[in-house]
This record gives C-alpha cells, sequence and structure tokens, in this order.
C-alpha cells in the first residue's frame, strides 16, 4: 500500500466544509435555525485556518530537510 504524507491543512478545511454543510442539512431538515450569512465567516476562517496550518507544516518541513541531499533521501 502507498503511503502519502499528512496534510494537516487539508484536513483542517475538509472538516469546517463537512461542519458547514451538516449545520445547513440540519438547517434545512428543521432540526434547528442557522441564518444564512452564518456560512460566510464559518468558511472564510476555517479556510484562513487551513492555511495558515498548511505554510507552518511546509515551513517545519522545510526546515527539517535543511541539509538532506538528494542522494540523501534515496
Amino acid at each position: 500500500m502507498l503511503r502519502h504524507e499528512l496534510q494537516p491543512g487539508k484536513m483542517i478545511a475538509g472538516l469546517v466544509l463537512v461542519v458547514a454543510g451538516v449545520l445547513y442539512a440540519g438547517d434545512a431538515g428543521g432540526a434547528w435555525e442557522i441564518p444564512w450569512f452564518m456560512a460566510i465567516p464559518l468558511v472564510t476562517g476555517g479556510l484562513c485556518l487551513a492555511g495558515a496550518v498548511a505554510f507552518l507544516t511546509g515551513r517545519v518541513r522545510r526546515r527539517r530537510q535543511g541539509g538532506r541531499t538528494g542522494a540523501d533521501l534515496a
């Protein structure tokens, strides 16, 4: 099985969009009442958080690989 690297920024973005979808599905089903404009700060804030986490993850990975060359990685 091929392994892939963990990308926490994408995970956070996905979770935020799933939460927004669940909230509005509950609103459409009549379980609770959510104002329509709540999607804007929820999605925008979640995507900004995901971008910040992805940026920090990239910086940490580049810093850890700082002294390695192509021959060291193989």
